[in-house]
């Protein structure tokens, strides 16, 4: 492999990692929250509410049911607002944030909702009030599978990644399209999906021992 092509790769997996790692973290802290909101406003919820629960519910549906590439082209004007662009590794980070942050919320619900609500009873027994249940029964309880959850959603974010890449957003995506496509170079287009194989087997594998790690029923 010639020195110009490491780099390019090197670069391009860099910007990859860039892209994903903030996209994941806003995805994290938004999704998160709304996984929670939609669990405890349920009808059998700490905080029943049937306006808020439909509300989110339909926000989050709507969202992840927008094709990524649609997605990304339709927040165009907001992504130019937040970042000053619409091109480039920083630009692909709003959609990529906006697309798994429901798809991640959705995933972290099912989680939430397969805590045993026995365990909520005995902490109400006990006295606790409904910020302690969420912060010392479902999170800790629900741990192990949000981890596995989120660990699909950024391996979805790598996949994702990729097409934002080919149409501007950086990465391996865009030296694919641009260095492989576009000049019918086939070695460059079988080094990225290499890296991408191994970006994907990577994360999953450390996503997987770490929920291994956290699941009590295990321990």
């Amino acid at each position: 492999m010639s020195d110009p092509l490491f780099d390019l790769l090197f670069t391009g997996t860099l910007d990859t990692l860039v892209m994903v790692g903030v996209s994941a973290a806003f995805a994290f802290c938004l999704g998160l929250p709304l996984a929670l909101i939609l669990v405890c406003t349920d009808k059998y919820g700490i905080y029943p509410s049937y306006q808020i629960n439909k509300c989110v519910g339909a926000v989050v549906n709507i969202t992840r049911a927008v094709p990524f590439l649609i997605l990304m082209v339709a927040l165009i004007p907001l992504t130019r607002w937040i970042v000053g662009t619409s091109y480039g590794l920083w630009a692909a980070v709003v959609p990529l944030a906006l697309a798994a942050t429901p798809f991640f919320a959705r995933i972290a619900e099912v989680s939430l909702r397969e805590v045993d609500f026995g365990l909520i009873e005995a902490a109400q027994a006990m006295g606790c009030n409904r910020k302690q249940i969420i912060w010392h029964v479902l999170l800790p309880e629900a741990l192990s599978g949000i981890v596995s959850g989120f660990t699909v959603t950024l391996v979805t974010m790598i996949n994702s990644s990729a097409v934002a890449g080919a149409i501007g957003a950086g990465g391996l995506g865009d030296v694919a399209y641009r260095y492989g496509y576009q000049r019918f170079d086939v070695q460059i287009m079988f080094a990225v999906i290499i890296l991408l194989v191994i970006l994907v087997v990577a994360v999953q594998y450390i996503g997987d021992q770490i929920s291994l790690q956290l699941d009590k029923r295990k321990a």
